[in-house]
């Protein structure tokens, strides 16, 4: 009985899927509201029209002329995208002292490192936040094709923390100064 149940649901999601991937023949339905939330308007959104191949009407071959149309929506995620960010600085001379000046390099968040602000603060979100150990996220960054060692993104989270240690102790001194504490 219940093989049978769960062959006609495999029969109807089956049916379905090829119903909506031919072309529409016939008198349009009332269609059913749907009960799910609409996604959030601050989303880009990319148009794809898909269009019946012929203007013809296939039974009596007269001209066909638009009366509505269906539109839906999915929800759809691009991979994070990684990208290098290349400081050229040309180095000039004089030709009469020899002597060459270039401009200073631009200051890193972690001296020597190679992770922007923008990298810096998707380690420790996905760390601290979203609970992704840090093997976990490199393993993630060599799915992208960027080698990045545990010990590497160890280091980053403690010069990240450097830095941050002057907003942890002014949040410290308001939080211990105050008669209540809440915090959930």
């Amino acid at each position: 009985m219940l093989l049978d149940s769960a062959r006609a649901g495999r029969a109807r999601r089956r049916i379905a899927r090829i119903q909506e991937s031919r072309p529409f023949v016939g008198k349009p339905s009332a269609e059913r509201p749907s009960h799910r939330k609409p996604l959030p308007d601050h989303l880009p959104r990319e148009d794809v029209l898909v269009d019946v191949d012929d203007m013809t009407c296939a039974c009596c071959g007269g001209a066909l002329h638009a009366i509505g149309e269906s539109v839906s929506e999915m929800l759809d995620w691009i991979p994070t995208q990684l990208r290098v960010i290349r400081t050229t600085r040309p180095k000039y001379a004089c030709r009469t002292c020899e002597t060459v000046v270039q401009a200073p390099a631009p200051e890193r968040p972690i001296a020597g490192g190679l992770a922007t602000p923008a990298l810096l603060a998707q380690v420790l979100v996905s760390k601290y936040c979203d609970h992704t150990p840090l093997y976990r996220q490199s393993q993630i960054f060599a799915r992208n094709g960027v080698e990045l060692p545990r010990s590497t993104l160890a280091g980053w989270v403690g010069g990240a923390c450097w830095w941050l240690e002057a907003l942890h102790e002014r949040l410290a001194k308001n939080i211990f100064a105050s008669h209540h504490l809440f915090c959930r």
